[in-house]
């Protein structure tokens, strides 16, 4: 609704509007003015969104998007690995995908993946009412240690010693990473 918004004020009429994406077809050609690029750009960094718009940019987001969406569904998807939901999801092949995602983001898309999972990790610690170990098999780790031994190298803390903080200002929002 945000978005309609903006674009109404903006007298810009988009052919759809879905969740990260707007489409405007064929009616502004390839790009917009330059000026109305940048109130475009203002009036959505008031919001706190983010006007992405290059391919590289574009494909970047949908690959991070994917991946927390990976996460959020892990327990659903078991035998299913990241690199094949990824091809599945995105048309390109998980080599391009990743050899992109690294040079833009310096980081791996497997390193992203372990970060945003670790996060999902500390949501479900705060809400308490889960074990570590129905933690790790809903995630998909292969053991309790796997886990702990991953959330430390991620946050410098153990799992027990994080849930006993319970300060909900030690995690980000999974699309912050």
């Amino acid at each position: 609704m945000v978005i309609a918004n903006v674009l109404q004020e903006l007298n810009l009429q988009p052919t759809s509007i879905e969740l990260g994406e707007v489409d405007f077809g064929k009616a502004y050609g390839e790009n917009f003015s330059a000026d109305l690029q940048v109130s475009l750009q203002e009036k959505l960094e008031a919001y706190g969104f983010e006007l992405l718009n290059n391919k590289t940019s574009q494909l970047i987001e949908k690959v991070k998007s994917v991946c927390i969406e990976y996460v959020k569904r892990r327990h659903e998807l078991e035998g299913v690995k990241l690199s094949a939901f990824l091809t599945d999801k995105l048309p390109y092949e998980y080599n391009h995908l990743s050899q992109l995602f690294s040079s833009v983001e310096g980081v791996t898309i497997e390193q992203f993946y372990i970060h945003q999972r670790v996060e999902k990790v500390k949501e479900l610690l705060v809400y308490d009412e889960l074990s570590l170990a129905e933690i790790a098999y809903q995630l998909g780790y292969s053991s309790v240690a796997h886990l702990s031994g991953q959330f430390k190298k991620v946050s410098g803390l153990t799992a027990s010693h994080f849930r006993s903080l319970k300060d909900a200002k030690q995690r980000h929002s999974l699309d912050k990473l």
